[in-house]
């Protein structure tokens, strides 16, 4: 049975690696590259560990992912009133 580390480490993988594969399908949905949707909905069965996706959104999106768009993401998410 693997340690504690190794299945914290799994889970981070696990969860670096959905959150790409969701941002690269729903790029390629809403850019209409319907070849590319495929072929990332293909690497569902391979984990790339989120290499594969990331590559698709930096370098062959129509519309490229890039860091300053990144950095305006924390700014998308609302904020929760404290009471």
């Amino acid at each position: 049975m693997p340690n504690i580390q190794m299945q914290i480490l799994i889970l981070i993988l696990s969860v670096w690696s959905v959150f790409w594969k969701a941002t690269a399908l729903w790029r390629a949905s809403r850019n209409e590259q319907k070849i590319w949707f495929v072929v990332l909905f293909i690497f569902l069965i391979v984990n790339s560990i989120g290499i594969f996706e990331l590559i698709y959104l930096f370098k062959f999106a129509k519309k490229r992912l890039t860091l300053a768009e990144i950095k305006t993401w924390p700014k998308m998410i609302p904020k929760r009133n404290k009471k």
